[in-house]
C-alpha cells in the first residue's frame, strides 16, 4: 500500500512539472504559472492613453470652432415656402371634363377642367349675328347719305322752277293775262320748294352725321357689336380653364357634374421649381446677415444625401410676434422677455430643385455664409410684374380672324 502511494505521488509531481514552462517555450520544472495581478495595470494604462485621446481631439475640435471656422449663423427653425397659386372659375357653370389630378405635374397652358359651354356658345352666336346686322345697318347708313344728296339736287331743281313759274305769273299778272290766284298758287309752290330743300339738307345732315368720319368698321355701333362679341368669346374661353404655371396640382376639391361658382377655389397649383426657405433667425443672430449671403441647406427629408445652396433674398419687416393674429401687449401686466424670431427668405437654385424637389412646409436647417457684410440689409425693389399668366386674357386670334370675316361679308366686300 505505501509503495502504491508512493508511486502515484511522483506521477503527480511530473505531471505539474511537465506543464510549467519557461518564457521562450521550453519546460521548466518546479516553475508555477504567472500571477495576474499585471492585468490592472495594463487596463489603467489604456483607459489613461484613451482619456488622452478624447481630450486631445476636443481641443483641436473646439480649437477649430473658434479659431479657424468660417464666420456663420444657423438655424433649424427654417421651413420651405412657395406660391400656391389657386384655380377659380370666373363664370358659373357645370364641371364636364377633369384633365389632372392631386400630386399630378401639369405645365402652363395644358388643360385643368372643362365647364358646360352650351350657353356661350349660345351667347357667342347670338353676338356674332349682332355683329352682322350693326354692319349691315351702317352700310344703309352710308347709302342714306347718297340718297338725301340727291333728295337735295331734287328739291333745289323743284325749287329753281318755282321760282322761275312765280317770276314769269308776276310779269303776267301785270299785263292782265293771270289773275292774282294764280300768283299766290305760285308763290305757294315756292315756299313749297323751299321747305322741302330745307328737309332735304337737314336728311342729309342727318345721315352723314352718323358716318361722318368713319368706315363700316370703325363705326361705333359696329364696335359696339365687335365688343360684344370679343366679351362672348371671352366668356366662352372662361369655359376651359388652363393651368397658368408649371407645377403640381393640389388641393382639387371638384367633381364631375358638379356646378360651380364664380371665384370657388376648384384646386391649386404649386411651382415647386420657384419655392423658397423661411429661416426664422433669433434677433441676436442678424447683425451680420445681409441680402445676398450665400447659404448651404439640408432637409430633413433627404437628409446628407442632397446639400442646397441659396442666397439671402431679404428679411422681413417685421418679427412673427408683430405680425401675428394677437399680438403681445407687453405694456399690460407682468413683462418678460423673450428673444424675438425674425422670417429670413432664402432662394434656392431651380437646378438643384429639379434634382431634388421640395415640398412647401418641409423643414430644412439653413447656414448662412456670413463673412461678405457688404450686401444691404433691405432687398431691392421689387420688379413690376414678378409674376403674371397668359391664360385666357384675350378672344384669341381666331375670335379677330371671325370678326373681320362677318364684317367683310356683311359689307358686301369678300375682304376689307
Amino acid at each position: 500500500m505505501n509503495d502504491a502511494a508512493q508511486a502515484e505521488a511522483k506521477t503527480s509531481e511530473g505531471a505539474d512539472q511537465a506543464t510549467t514552462k519557461t518564457a521562450n517555450g521550453a519546460e521548466q520544472p518546479g516553475a508555477k504559472p504567472p500571477a495576474t495581478r499585471a492585468r490592472p495595470k495594463a487596463r489603467r494604462s489604456a483607459l489613461i492613453a484613451l482619456a488622452v485621446v478624447v481630450v486631445v481631439g476636443l481641443g483641436v475640435w473646439t480649437l477649430k470652432a473658434t479659431v479657424f471656422a468660417q464666420p456663420s449663423e444657423s438655424t433649424d427653425d427654417a421651413y420651405v415656402g412657395g406660391d400656391v397659386v389657386a384655380i377659380t372659375s370666373r363664370e358659373p357653370g357645370i364641371i364636364v371634363a377633369l384633365h389632372a389630378d392631386n400630386t399630378q405635374s401639369v405645365r402652363r397652358g395644358q388643360p385643368l377642367l372643362d365647364l358646360d359651354a352650351s350657353t356661350a356658345d349660345a351667347n357667342l352666336a347670338a353676338a356674332e349675328a349682332d355683329l352682322g346686322r350693326a354692319v349691315r345697318e351702317v352700310r344703309s347708313r352710308f347709302a342714306q347719305v347718297d340718297e338725301t344728296q340727291a333728295q337735295i339736287v331734287k328739291s333745289s331743281v323743284d325749287l329753281a322752277r318755282a321760282q322761275d313759274d312765280l317770276v314769269r305769273r308776276q310779269g303776267a299778272a301785270k299785263d292782265g293775262a293771270v289773275s292774282g290766284e294764280e300768283v299766290d298758287h305760285a308763290r305757294e309752290a315756292v315756299r313749297t320748294a323751299t321747305a322741302a330743300e330745307t328737309l332735304a339738307r337737314s336728311q342729309h345732315a342727318e345721315a352723314e352725321a352718323a358716318v361722318q368720319g368713319t368706315d363700316i368698321k370703325s363705326n361705333p355701333n359696329v364696335l359696339a357689336a365687335i365688343a360684344a362679341v370679343r366679351r362672348a368669346a371671352i366668356v366662352r374661353n372662361h369655359m376651359h380653364l388652363t393651368a397658368p404655371q408649371d407645377g403640381v396640382i393640389a388641393q382639387r376639391t371638384v367633381q364631375l357634374g358638379q356646378q360651380v361658382t364664380p371665384g370657388a377655389p376648384l384646386m391649386a397649383v404649386v411651382p415647386l421649381r420657384r419655392v423658397w426657405v423661411d429661416a426664422n433667425f433669433r434677433e441676436t443672430q442678424l447683425a451680420d446677415l445681409r441680402v445676398g449671403q450665400p447659404v448651404t441647406l439640408k432637409s430633413d427629408a433627404y437628409g446628407d444625401h442632397a446639400v442646397f445652396h441659396g442666397k439671402v433674398l431679404g428679411l422681413a419687416p417685421g418679427s412673427g410676434n408683430a405680425f401675428a393674429l394677437l399680438p403681445p401687449q407687453n405694456a399690460s401686466g407682468n413683462w418678460i422677455k423673450i428673444v424675438q424670431r425674425l422670417p429670413v427668405r432664402i432662394g434656392l437654385d431651380p437646378s438643384e430643385l429639379d434634382r431634388h424637389p421640395l415640398q412647401i412646409g418641409l423643414s430644412v436647417t439653413a447656414r448662412v455664409d456670413t463673412r461678405d457684410r457688404s450686401g444691404p440689409f433691405v432687398a431691392r425693389p421689387a420688379p413690376t410684374a414678378p409674376f403674371e399668366s397668359e391664360a385666357n386674357q384675350d378672344a384669341g386670334p381666331e375670335v379677330e380672324a371671325q370678326i373681320a370675316r362677318i364684317i367683310a361679308q356683311n359689307s358686301g366686300r369678300s375682304s376689307l
